[in-house]
């Protein structure tokens, strides 16, 4: 049913098997371990963007958290009024929830595509025959991409003399089949390989969340979602790799601890890419007000008044081509009215002369 995905990370996984074996020999322990972690290598750099998105998405909704705060109380009382608000804020800020889980999600189908793909080399399998359950040999089937002798490969290697499919409660009936392959393994030898991967998952697991948590806001930490999940992710989690660590088959384990490896020097890259940016930025708007600043010394200009005279200036006054300058209309009243006073002063003028010298004139007769 999950062929899709049993058959890619099959593949991936044959094609480094192909490339150590070369190097280190095709039944080296060596070179199937190092095989398991260049395949956690290669999902995880397929998945380099979708947690990438994750990251920033994360951060935009602890920045929305204030907000989102304040439309919970808004609307305490108004579940459907809430929802709205609450996809328009996330609309508005282009933030997609779904980015905060999907690399996640990714992540689940692939490790149970790899631990089907590995179980799946075990000596011995059940299936159901004419008598009921019973046990069948898979020693000379192919397992998906890997063919027969592929299989007699991976069951030959040994990892410190601990076989990559072996687990610390394995029964020893198991153990027993693998006499033809390499020799009986004791359980002595896998529990002093899985121990130790057991120990070096768990904390990277826990110095993955502690890394995750120092990096969330104190709104985020208030909340008291999130600080029950923090605990889970700090304590939980790693504790729970030491448990179910025995029920785990070594190349399951170390599968465990290089996706663990990957993702925190891919934490520390990430968020260290994202703090540069964010200086960037604080430096470019430093910038952009020290170049809008006055020179010391300087009266600060305001730069809306200034623009206002400028309008002002252009409306009154209007600058022919040799440069004389025109009266505008709204002067133009004024400057009829000055001339008709002009005229009229001169024409009273003209009269008072004429009347003079008629007077003369009588007077003389």
């Amino acid at each position: 049913m999950l062929d899709f995905i049993y058959y890619p990370v099959s593949a991936i996984l044959w094609f480094w098997h192909r490339a150590f074996g070369f190097v280190l020999g095709a039944d080296s322990g060596i070179a199937w371990a190092l095989s398991v972690v260049f395949l956690v290598f290669t999902l995880r750099l397929v998945l380099y963007k979708p947690f990438v998105k994750q990251v920033r998405t994360t951060k935009q909704m602890q920045e929305l958290q204030p907000q989102i705060k304040e439309l919970q109380k808004k609307y305490k009382n108004d579940r459907q009024q809430m929802t709205v608000e609450m996809q328009k804020l996330q609309k508005d800020h282009g933030f997609n929830p779904l980015m905060g889980c999907l690399p996640v999600l990714l992540q689940v189908p692939v490790f149970l595509g790899l631990f089907h793909v590995l179980r799946s080399f075990n000596r011995t399998g059940t299936g159901i025959g004419q008598l009921g359950m019973s046990a069948y040999d898979n020693a000379h089937t192919p397992n998906y991409i890997f063919s027969a002798s592929d299989v007699q490969s991976f069951l030959t290697a040994r990892l410190f003399g601990a076989p990559l499919s072996g687990f610390i409660t394995e029964p020893q009936s198991v153990l027993q089949s693998f006499a033809e392959y390499g020799g009986v393994p004791t359980k002595v030898a896998i529990a002093a390989v899985s121990i130790p991967l057991m120990i070096i998952a768990g904390l990277a697991t826990h110095f993955n969340a502690r890394a995750s948590v120092a990096r969330q806001s104190a709104e985020a930490l208030a909340n008291p979602q999130a600080a029950m999940m923090n605990k889970l992710a700090l304590w939980v989690f790693p504790l729970g790799v030491l448990v179910g660590g025995p029920f785990l088959p070594i190349a399951i384990l170390i599968y465990w601890v290089s996706n663990n490896i990957w993702t925190y020097a891919q934490q520390h890259l990430v968020f260290g890419r994202m703090e540069q940016e964010e200086q960037e930025k604080k430096a470019a708007a430093l910038e952009r007000r020290t170049q809008n600043a006055p020179k010391p010394g300087a009266k600060p200009v305001d730069v809306r008044k200034a623009k206002q005279d400028a309008a002002a200036v252009t409306d009154k006054v209007d600058t022919v081509s040799d440069g004389t300058p025109n009266l505008t209309k709204s002067d133009a009243p004024q400057s009829g009215q000055n001339g008709a006073k002009q005229n009229g002063t001169k024409q009273t003028a003209k009269k008072r002369s004429g009347n003079r010298g008629r007077a003369n004139q009588k007077r003389r007769r």
